[in-house]
């Protein structure tokens, strides 16, 4: 057996490492769970002049909906932007069917927002990276 690294992996070698956990979780879950394709949206802030100002990138697959990240302009901070924008994800998380949502954030970051949402943290990856935190948090839906 040889082992390889590399950080430019060829799409036919993707292809094969997702058909093969396919077909292992096949022995666990239903097809339907198993091949269900991934929800990615968006949920963008935009000022008078069509700018965005903040925004929402998300996946969502197996009744959990991640929130990749959250961005805020500096000017839209503390304004109650972030809010609409989690509320709007929230509720398009919902209308697709999804249960949960989880996220991560840094110790300097926004963790008491999230908290302040109605999340929980469940997992903290310590001096990751290194000198701060890492938060995992979900919410049930």
């Amino acid at each position: 057996m040889h082992i390889e690294v590399t950080c430019s992996p060829s799409k036919e070698a993707l292809e094969i490492l997702s058909k093969g956990i396919q077909s292992f979780n096949q022995k666990h879950i239903s097809d339907e769970v198993v091949f269900e394709e991934d929800t990615k949206f968006a949920v963008l802030a935009k000022d008078e002049n069509g700018t965005v100002q903040g925004g929402i990138r998300a996946t969502a697959f197996w009744n959990y909906c991640i929130i990749e990240l959250l961005w805020l302009s500096e000017d839209t901070r503390g304004l109650g932007v972030g809010t609409q924008l989690m509320e709007a994800a929230e509720r398009f998380a919902k209308s697709k069917g999804f249960h949960y949502l989880r996220t991560e954030t840094l110790s300097f970051q926004a963790k008491p927002f999230y908290e302040k949402l109605g999340f929980t943290v469940f997992g903290e990856l310590p001096d990751y990276p290194t000198g701060h935190t890492t938060y995992c948090l979900v919410k049930k839906i």
